[in-house]
C-alpha cells in the first residue's frame, strides 16, 4: 500500500462524543392504535417541527417493562405517524436488555454520558454565586447557546431556527423567534422571559409547547413562561 492510500485510510472517519439533543416520546400505554391517533393529531398541528423528527422512545412511565414484540408495535406506530424512532431513552427498568433485543441504542438525555453514569438526571441547582452567562450577539439560525448550571441572558435577538438553553432561567432582551429551553436538567422552577414573543418553541424541564400560530394577545409582547404542575403557562409581563 502506498503512502497516499495509507493516509486516506487513516482519516477515513472519526468517532467523537457530542451532545444529544433529541425529542422524546414518553408513552403511558402500549396500545399502537391509541399512540398512532394521538401522535398523528399532534404532528398535524405542527408538521414543520414534528414531521420526520428523530425521537427516542421513553418507556419510564409504563407500569412494567414491555416485551420486545410489544415495543416493536409501538415503534411501528410512531413511524406510521411520521416520526423516526432511533433509540430508547435512558432511565426505564430493563432498557439495556430491550435495546439488545431490538437492536437499538440507549440514548442519554441532553448530552453524552458514560455507561456508569446515573440513569436518571436530577434537577441540578445552580452553584451559589455562579453568575448568569451573558451573550450579546444575535443568535442565528442553527446556532445554540447553552448555560450550564446557571441562567442565560441574551441581550440580542434570537433568530428563527436558533436555540437558547439554560439549566436555570432564560432571559431574552430582544425578539425571541427561535426556541427557548429553561430548566434543561429538570429544574421545574425555571422560567423563560423575553421582550418580544415570536417563539417557535418554549420548553421548561422538558415540558414544551410549539407555536405554529402565536396567540394574538402574546405576539410581539413581553412574555414569561413557567410551569404550574405539568402545565406550561404563558402570560404577558406587566399585563
Amino acid at each position: 500500500m502506498n503512502k497516499a492510500a495509507e493516509a486516506a485510510r487513516e482519516i477515513a472517519l472519526e468517532i467523537r462524543f457530542g451532545q444529544v439533543d433529541m425529542m422524546q416520546v414518553r408513552i403511558r400505554t402500549t396500545d399502537p392504535g391509541t399512540i398512532l391517533d394521538e401522535l398523528t393529531g399532534r404532528i398535524a398541528t405542527a408538521p414543520r417541527f414534528f414531521g420526520r423528527t428523530a425521537v427516542s422512545l421513553d418507556l419510564s412511565a409504563l407500569p412494567e417493562k414491555p416485551e420486545p414484540a410489544v415495543v416493536r408495535t409501538v415503534l411501528d406506530a410512531i413511524r406510521r405517524a411520521g416520526m423516526l424512532p432511533v433509540g430508547l431513552a435512558q432511565g426505564s427498568p430493563g432498557v439495556e436488555e430491550l435495546s439488545r433485543a431490538l437492536d437499538l441504542p440507549v440514548i442519554a438525555q441532553f448530552r453524552a454520558q458514560s455507561r456508569s453514569a446515573p440513569v436518571v438526571q436530577p434537577a441540578q441547582p445552580q452553584p451559589e454565586g455562579l453568575p448568569a452567562l451573558m451573550h450579546h450577539q444575535m443568535v442565528r439560525s442553527g446556532q445554540r447557546i447553552y448555560a450550564r448550571q446557571r441562567d442565560l441572558v441574551v441581550t440580542a435577538p434570537v433568530g428563527a431556527g436558533a436555540e437558547v438553553i439554560a439549566d436555570g432561567c432564560v432571559h431574552v432582551y430582544g425578539p425571541l423567534r427561535g426556541r427557548a429551553m429553561a430548566g434543561a436538567h429538570g429544574d421545574e422552577t425555571a422560567r423563560v422571559f423575553c421582550q418580544e414573543f415570536h417563539a417557535e418553541l418554549v420548553s421548561i424541564a422538558g415540558v414544551f409547547r410549539v407555536f405554529e400560530t402565536i396567540p394574538a394577545e402574546l405576539a410581539g409582547q413581553p412574555v414569561q413562561a413557567w410551569l404550574e404542575g405539568s402545565d406550561l403557562r404563558f402570560a404577558r409581563i406587566g399585563g
